[in-house]
């Protein structure tokens, strides 16, 4: 062997001991086998633990309320319907004296089209065949109805009857096989209970939503609400489920499932839900339904009296141990059947066939929906303690008069008399001329 290659194997040898060396000291120093940026490429990201549900004794009773809940509205849901109505204006409802009607309005031949107003809300089917209730006021005067349902198809629906006094209305579509609602009882309703809210609010894009709350009290009345009569009957049930315009009509549910009343209105500044919603009971609904559906109108009873809520003053007066009942303050017409019975003014209606009266609303409800010509007992407290009971044949009640609140507050009656013609939509006033004044 050459001197050369003794050197070249001489120097591998060197190489590989130097090489076993450097793995030797470099597993006595704990050095890592790979660099920082292999790591990274190659260490695997370990799966996140699953944490356990915690068992919350205490919050079972929550859980349960809220699957209750979303059963109900779940349950409830085929039931619910939109409602879209149409009414075009009618010369009649201008109201302007003759000959002004080209300076305010224009010349029809002229080109002006009618104006078309336009409006939506709520309601819930009632039966398998098409009945709907809903508000009066979402389709009163309407030319056309469209009821849109959960399955989004459309129909076009006819309106059976409607009713001012109470605000109810029924409508009814050609369909088969709906999914009515569950009809529950207002009557047995306790303050403090949950209900929920349905409805399409503001607009269409917000169909079918759910709001919950209480319902905060029972007989709410003399509220002052546009479209009423003067013997509209205001028996309301409020809640704190949030309600807002085209809520209106939509079922009004408590945790069964069944229906307590009908949404109606919002005591608000605004015009939007601040807390203070009104249900029409169902217990009062149904009684409407029923006729509007078999005689397509209301036919009510009275007692041909003038009444308002007991004062305490009253109840002193007629010896009652609690302020209850209504007071008889004049009777509108001769020949008044409660004045013929023997009824005075100052009496106290404490009870009609010995269901006790305790406010105005019941007691449109006990008379209003008997037939004319029933005979009821009605009980009074009179002065110094006096209890009589008296029989009363019931005559049928006179058609009531709708009044409306102007935009100045007022009350527009729809009369042309001597307390003028309110034109709200070009914000003018007109009355008759009269003597007094020309002088």
């Amino acid at each position: 062997m050459s001197v050369r290659s003794l050197n070249w194997v001489k120097f591998g040898g060197l190489v590989g001991l130097a090489f076993v060396l450097g793995l030797l000291f470099a597993g006595l120093l704990d050095l890592p086998k790979s660099s920082v940026a292999q790591a990274r490429l190659t260490q695997a990201t370990p799966a996140a633990a699953r944490v356990q549900t915690p068992m919350l004794a205490s919050a079972r009773p929550l859980a349960d309320l809220s699957e209750a809940f979303a059963d109900v509205a779940e349950h409830v849901r085929a039931s619910v319907v939109y409602v879209r109505s149409q009414r075009t204006e009618r010369s009649g409802q201008r109201r302007l004296p003759p000959g002004f009607e080209d300076f305010f309005f224009g010349n029809p031949r002229n080109g002006r089209q009618p104006q078309i107003e336009r409006g939506s809300g709520s309601g819930f089917i009632v039966s398998s065949d098409g009945y709907i209730l809903t508000n009066n006021h979402v389709v009163d005067g309407a030319d056309q109805v469209m009821v849109r349902l959960p399955d989004r198809h459309e129909y076009t629906a006819k309106v059976v009857g409607t009713d001012a006094t109470t605000d109810v209305a029924v409508i009814k579509i050609d369909a088969k096989g709906l999914t009515p609602a569950a009809l529950g009882s207002s009557a047995s309703v306790r303050i403090g209970e949950w209900v929920l809210a349905i409805g399409t609010p503001l607009n269409e894009n917000l169909s079918f939503t759910v709001t919950s709350g209480i319902v905060s009290a029972k007989g709410r009345g003399q509220l002052s609400l546009p479209g009423r009569t003067e013997r509209s009957i205001q028996d309301f049930i409020q809640t704190d489920a949030a309600i807002n315009p085209g809520n209106s009509g939509g079922p009004l549910v408590d945790v069964r499932g069944e229906v307590i009343g009908i949404n109606s209105a919002i005591a608000s500044q605004t015009g939007y839900n601040v807390g203070y919603a009104f249900a029409i009971p169902i217990d009062l609904a149904k009684q409407v339904m029923n006729q509007l559906i078999t005689k397509g109108r209301v036919e009510r009873a009275a007692l041909g009296v003038l009444v308002q809520d007991a004062t305490p003053a009253d109840a002193k007066y007629v010896g009652l141990d609690e302020i209850r009942g209504v007071r008889v303050d004049n009777f509108p017409q001769d020949g008044s059947p409660a004045k013929t019975a023997g009824i005075q003014q100052g009496d106290v209606i404490i009870a009609v066939d010995g269901q006790p009266v305790e406010y105005v609303a019941q007691l449109q409800q006990l008379v209003g929906f008997r037939k004319p010509g029933d005979v009821v007992k009605v009980e009074v407290a009179r002065k110094g303690g006096v209890r009589k009971t008296y029989n009363v044949h019931l005559i049928a009640a006179s058609e009531p008069r709708e009044t409306k609140k102007g935009t100045d507050g007022r009350e527009d009656n729809h009369e042309d008399s001597e307390k003028g013609t309110n034109l709200e939509r070009i914000g003018l006033t007109v009355i008759p001329l009269t003597q007094q004044m020309i002088t």
